[in-house]
């Protein structure tokens, strides 16, 4: 009775757990049969039989293929493959192909067809080449069946090989297990004029099976000549389209800047006491930065001084804001130059006033707007022309050729990630020094001169050690995938761009005489007393002659060191005429300290509120299989697969 009813209870178990094994996604058998012929190339037809059960394999299954070889030096070489065809149950089935790192994707069905649960066999069959190895003594297929990539594992493999009239092997060897691996799960049987490999026990996922035949040296023809030159290009594709992108670009970008980009001769630079051809403080700053410099919010402020010192506003400090009033002073026959009316218009008459603060920040950015259009409508192109289209179009070269070495290329995704963090520091640090080479330009303060000197040698310190480390590092992954080489071409073309960006721009022949005639107002502006004393012929010190090239002090970005002369000359003039000094253009208490530090602070200062006070943008949306170096995933083929 007892053992009736503890067989009875093994063969529920049994019963129930029939369903559930079946049940499971896997492949039952993976038969390979594989053509070699004499040429070296060959013919694949892979059937899987697979268990569907609508968990992965919903639609069909997927096969990934390697397009890539590693060779005796360690580079990646590239290999033929064409897919002739794919069946389902022995019908045709429709297949599409997707890239992925260093191989294919073949997909087996179709995204609005659902395969039924149950078996169902499988046919690929594809064509390649370039898989044999060719030694000094001998020939070999070292081939990897069915890939250690596969999700599902696999009951049974097998292996059929069909070796080219009158060639026999003359060694065998076959791996089982994960990549690497030396198992010898398998066996191997002579079938007519071919050999049979077969696994002797299941493949869990991500195990696989590789044999390697050796045969007799020119039992297999060696590629030919041609064969070897399209090989050749194929495998250094990289290096023509890489630095064939960068010479064409170099090409382009210097025969673009030889016909545009080169500046006129400049003219000998000597200090003067006022603007070249009377212009305003904000053309001063236009013409010298070659458009606005920040944002155009200096050439405003300079514009505002320039008419407060005229007379027809006035200046007010309420510390958290500035007040600009209007006088009411009759404007009379004065001529007023772009910009300045539209700053009048916004300001108004006598008693009216234009309120620089947060409150206000819409209304000041429209006041700008309509500033900066007014000069530039005025004077774009006069002075400078930037060559934005000579710009644009190198830009566009750039991008195409970096898009046909991505696209068809054979950069892995890893190695273009590789090459993008060290030109990404590249360009930061060009950016870095060319923002900085511009604000020395700028004629700061010596004190300013200094800081930035220490910042930039702090910084170039510390960029200099983290990018050691992070160029260190790349370059070792770089080096061991030969793509060395490509890091100088991607970064030669994206630095390309980077320089002619700063250099494409040139003045035109009157720009050029205009900044000719603006570098001698600063160099005056910056002299010291002693040598402007000196200068033949430069009016003496005075309030009027201080206030009136105070605007164009600011607009150049000098203001500091013209208010110390002006207030060297007060201390000599009469004692406390420094602290009695009071501008009439401006009402309210300066800071304390210096009269220097209060007049230029003030001035200094008055740009950087107006930028503060604009509402912020909204937020937008070839190894060998034998001599102890094969193994389980070596060799040609391999790759995996699942279900989809």
């Amino acid at each position: 009775m007892g053992r009736r009813f503890f067989g009875f209870c093994f063969a529920l178990l049994f019963m129930l757990a029939a369903p559930a094994a079946f049940a499971a996604e896997v492949i039952d058998s993976f038969a390979s049969a594989i053509t070699l012929e004499k040429s070296g190339a060959m013919t694949v037809a892979e059937t899987i039989t697979v268990n569907a059960e609508g968990n992965r394999i919903n639609h069909g299954i997927f096969r990934d293929f390697p397009l890539y070889f590693t060779d005796a030096e360690g580079r990646r070489r590239s290999v033929d493959f064409d897919m002739v065809s794919v069946t389902r149950d022995g019908e045709d089935e429709p297949w599409h192909t997707e890239s992925i790192s260093g191989g294919i994707r073949i997909y087996a069905g179709s995204a609005d067809v659902s395969v039924t649960p149950g078996r169902h066999r499988y046919v690929f069959t594809y064509k390649t080449n370039r898989q044999i190895r060719y030694f000094d003594d001998h020939a070999e297929l070292y081939w990897n069946v069915t890939g250690n990539g596969w999700i599902f594992p696999i009951r049974s493999a097998t292996a059929t090989v069909q070796l080219p009239l009158g060639v026999a092997a003359t060694d065998t060897v076959f791996f089982t297990g994960p990549q690497g691996a030396t198992g010898k799960n398998a066996r191997v049987d002579e079938a007519g004029a071919g050999l049979v490999f077969a696994t002797t026990a299941p493949l869990a996922a991500g195990e696989g099976l590789t044999f390697a035949i050796r045969m007799p040296k020119g039992s297999i023809d060696p590629p030919s000549a041609d064969m070897e030159s399209t090989w050749w290009l194929k495998d250094n594709r990289n290096y023509f389209i890489g630095f064939g992108g960068l010479i064409l670009v170099f090409a382009y970008y210097t025969r673009s800047w030889l016909k545009v980009g080169r500046d006129p001769a400049r003219g000998v630079v000597v200090p003067r006491w006022d603007a070249p051809e009377g212009i305003s403080p904000a053309l001063v700053n236009y013409i010298d930065n070659k458009g606005f410099s920040g944002g155009g919010w200096t050439a405003l402020a300079s514009s505002a001084l320039n008419l407060a010192v005229r007379g027809y506003v006035k200046l007010e400090d309420l510390k958290n804001s500035i007040v600009i009033q209007g006088t009411g002073k009759a404007l009379g026959k004065e001529k007023f130059q772009a910009g300045e009316t539209e700053l009048l218009k916004a300001v108004g008459g006598a008693g009216r006033t234009l309120t620089i603060d947060k409150a206000n920040g819409e209304r000041v950015k429209s006041v700008g707007q309509s500033f900066r259009s007014a000069i530039e409508k005025e004077h774009r192109g006069k002075y400078y022309n930037s060559n934005l289209a000579y710009t644009a179009g190198g830009i566009a070269l750039s991008a195409a050729s970096l898009v046909a070495l991505f696209v068809f290329g054979s950069l892995q995704p890893d190695t273009i990630a590789l090459m993008l963090v060290p030109t990404a520091i590249s360009v930061f640090v060009a950016v870095f020094f060319a923002g900085f080479m511009r604000s020395m330009h700028r004629g700061n303060s010596l004190f300013g001169k200094i800081i930035a000197i220490i910042a930039t040698a702090v910084g170039v310190f510390v960029g200099i050690s983290i990018l050691a480390v992070v160029v260190l590092a790349l370059a070792s992954s770089l080096v061991q995938l030969h793509e060395t080489p490509m890091l100088f071409a991607v970064g030669g073309i994206v630095l390309l761009n980077i320089l002619y960006f700063f250099i494409m721009g040139a003045p035109t022949p009157l720009g050029a005489r205009m900044m000719d005639g603006i570098d001698g107002l600063r160099q005056y502006l910056t002299l010291a007393e002693r040598d402007r004393m000196n200068t033949a012929g430069a009016p003496e010190m005075s309030p009027q002659h201080f206030e009136t090239l105070l605007p164009y002090a600011v607009a150049l970005g000098v203001e500091k060191p013209w208010s110390r002369t002006f207030e060297t000359w007060l201390a000599a003039a009469s004692a406390g005429a420094a602290a009695a000094y009071a501008p009439a253009w401006y009402s309210g208490n300066f800071n304390s300290g210096s009269f220097s530090d209060r007049v230029g602070g003030f001035s200094s200062s008055m740009a950087s509120t107006i930028a503060s006070t604009i509402p912020s943008p909204p937020p937008s949306s070839s190894s060998s299989g034998f001599g102890g170096g094969g193994s389980s995933g070596g060799g040609g083929g391999g790759g995996g697969g699942g279900g989809w």
